[in-house]
C-alpha cells in the first residue's frame, strides 16, 4: 500500500501528537545587535518580514533578540532618526523558547501563560525558527477536527475532560489571534456538541440512546454560546420506551457536563428535570401548556425550547415536538405578541457613554440585557411568527430577509450588531477570568476602548431601532 500524502497524514495529528516542527516555521532572518534600524527594516521588507533574530555580542556575551514592527514603532516615538539607533536598543532579549518535538498544545499553552505572540523554536543551542501566533492559530483552526478525533476515541470522562481543556485553550489563542467571532463561535459550538454526544454515549445504555434525542438549547443550541455558562439540556424520549437505568444515566450526564465546565442550570432546566425527560407526548402537551396555560414562565421555557438542537440519538424525536410548536403557535397571534414583547424590556441609560468615571459607584451595563438578548429574542419571535427554524440567529436573520420580513438594511446592521456584542462579551469574559475575577455579562463603561464605546453605541441605536420595528410587526403598543 503506497504511504499516504503527507497532507493526509498532517489531518489525522492531534494536538497532543503534533509538534512545533509540523508548523510551517519560517527558517530565522538574522540582523546583528549593532545594525542600524533602517537597514534592518531594509532587509524586513526585502523578504516580507514582520520580525528577525538579532545576535549581539556587544558587552553582554553572546544573545538572542527578537524585533518586530512593534519594536519599531516604539522607536519611532523616542524622536531620535531611526539610522542612529542600534537594533539592539529596541531588541526584546527576554526570549520563550520551545523545542521542536515539543506538543502543539504546549506551544499554545505557553503563548497564553505568559501572553506573548512568537516562540523562539530551538534545539540546544541552535535557533531553527520563529513560530508566531499567527502561524499557530491557522494550523489550530484548520485542524480543529483532529480534536473532534479526540473526543470520539474518548473512554472516560478525564478523556473528555481533558478535550475540553484542550478546547477552551484553543478558544483563548482564537480569539487573541483575530479569528472572526463568528468562525470561532461554530468552531467552539461544533466541538462542544460533539463534546456532550460523547459523553451521552458513555453514561447511556446504547438502546437508550437509540430511542431517545438529546439536545441541547438556548444559546448553546442557536450554537453562540463561546464560553460555557451554563446548561440548557433536554431528553426527548420515543412514546412507549422506558429503560430502568434512564434516572442513573440522566444524573450521570449532568455530573459529566458540570464536571467539563457547563455550571448546573439555576432554573433546573436540565436532563435531571422530569419536565425536561419525558416523552414526545408529554412534550407535545407542555408546549400547549406554555403557550395557552397560566404558568408565567411558559414564554420563557418556549423561548429556550425553541432553540433547541439535536445532539444525539433520534433527531426525528425533536422534529415532532417542534412541529408540534408551529401548530400551536400558529394559531395564537396574541401569544407571539406577549412571547416577543420581552425583547422590549430593557432600555440603557440615556447618554450612559457621557459619564464615564471608573469609580466605584459608576453604574454597569449588562451586555447581555442590553445588547444580544433584544436582538436574539426579538429575531426568535419573529422566526415564531412566520414559522423560520434555523438553529443560529445570524442564519434566521438571513432566511426572514429573504422572506422579506426585514429589509437589507436592518438584517445587515443586526448581524454586525451581534457579532461585535458577541466578540465583546467573550473579550470582556476573559479579560476577567485571566485576573481571577468571575466571567459574567456586566461591564462598567470605563473598561471599554473608546473604539468599543463608540461601536456599542451604535450597536444599542440598531436595537433601538429595531424595538421599533417589533413593536410595529407584533403590535406590541396595544398590550
Amino acid at each position: 500500500m503506497p504511504d499516504a500524502p503527507a497532507d493526509t497524514q498532517r489531518e489525522m495529528l492531534s494536538l497532543l501528537t503534533a509538534r512545533v516542527h509540523d508548523t510551517a516555521t519560517r527558517e530565522p532572518l538574522w540582523v546583528d545587535g549593532g545594525d542600524d534600524l533602517v537597514s534592518v527594516c531594509h532587509r524586513m521588507a526585502e523578504q516580507g518580514r514582520t520580525g528577525v533574530l538579532v545576535r549581539d555580542t556587544a558587552d553582554h556575551g553572546e544573545r538572542l533578540g527578537i524585533f518586530t514592527t512593534t519594536d519599531l514603532r516604539n522607536a519611532l516615538l523616542l524622536g531620535r532618526p531611526p539610522e542612529s539607533i542600534a537594533v539592539r536598543e529596541m531588541a526584546r532579549f527576554a526570549l520563550i523558547e520551545i523545542g521542536p518535538d515539543a506538543s502543539l498544545f504546549e506551544a499554545l499553552w505557553m503563548m497564553v501563560h505568559h501572553r506573548v505572540h512568537r516562540l523562539i523554536v530551538r534545539r540546544g543551542s541552535e535557533a531553527l525558527g520563529v513560530l508566531s501566533q499567527a502561524e499557530l492559530v491557522g494550523f489550530v483552526s484548520n485542524h480543529s477536527h483532529v480534536v473532534a478525533l479526540q473526543i470520539d476515541d474518548a473512554r472516560s470522562l478525564a478523556d473528555l475532560t481533558e478535550a475540553a481543556r484542550r478546547i477552551d485553550a484553543m478558544l483563548e489563542l482564537l480569539q487573541d489571534g483575530g479569528l472572526r467571532i463568528e468562525r470561532l463561535a461554530r468552531v467552539v459550538g461544533d466541538l462542544n456538541r460533539r463534546l456532550l454526544a460523547r459523553l451521552w454515549a458513555l453514561v447511556a445504555p446504547p438502546e437508550l440512546v437509540a430511542n431517545s434525542c438529546l439536545v441541547v438549547m438556548g444559546s448553546e443550541g442557536r450554537g453562540e454560546q463561546i464560553q460555557k455558562t451554563d446548561q440548557d439540556n433536554a431528553l426527548i424520549l420515543r412514546d412507549g420506551f422506558e429503560h430502568p437505568l434512564l434516572d442513573p444515566a440522566t444524573h450521570r450526564f449532568n455530573q459529566g457536563v458540570a464536571a467539563l465546565g457547563w455550571p448546573p442550570c439555576p432554573g433546573d432546566i436540565m436532563l435531571t428535570n422530569p419536565r425536561w425527560c419525558a416523552p414526545v407526548a408529554t412534550f407535545r402537551a407542555t408546549v400547549r401548556d406554555w403557550v395557552y396555560g397560566a404558568d408565567p414562565e411558559g414564554p420563557m421555557h418556549l423561548a429556550i425550547f425553541f432553540d433547541a438542537t439535536a445532539v444525539a440519538g433520534d433527531a426525528s424525536l425533536l422534529a415532532a415536538v417542534q412541529a408540534q410548536v408551529d401548530r400551536v403557535v400558529g394559531t395564537s397571534d396574541a401569544f407571539v405578541a406577549r412571547f416577543g414583547a420581552a425583547a422590549d424590556q430593557f432600555h440603557a441609560p440615556a447618554r450612559w457613554w457621557a459619564h464615564l468615571t471608573g469609580s466605584a459607584d459608576e453604574q454597569p451595563l449588562d451586555l447581555k440585557k442590553l445588547g444580544t438578548f433584544p436582538i436574539v429574542h426579538g429575531i426568535r419571535a419573529l422566526c415564531l411568527m412566520h414559522g423560520v427554524r434555523e438553529a443560529g440567529t445570524a442564519e434566521r436573520i438571513a432566511r426572514l430577509r429573504e422572506r422579506g420580513v426585514l429589509d437589507v438594511e436592518t438584517a445587515v446592521d443586526l448581524v454586525e450588531a451581534l457579532h461585535f456584542l458577541m466578540g465583546l462579551k467573550l473579550r470582556h469574559q476573559l479579560r476577567h477570568r485571566a485576573s481571577g475575577e468571575a466571567a459574567g455579562n456586566l461591564v462598567r463603561p470605563s473598561e471599554l476602548s473608546t473604539m468599543e464605546r463608540h461601536q456599542f453605541k451604535n450597536a444599542l441605536e440598531i436595537n433601538r431601532h429595531f424595538r421599533a420595528v417589533l413593536r410595529q410587526r407584533l403590535r406590541l403598543d396595544s398590550l
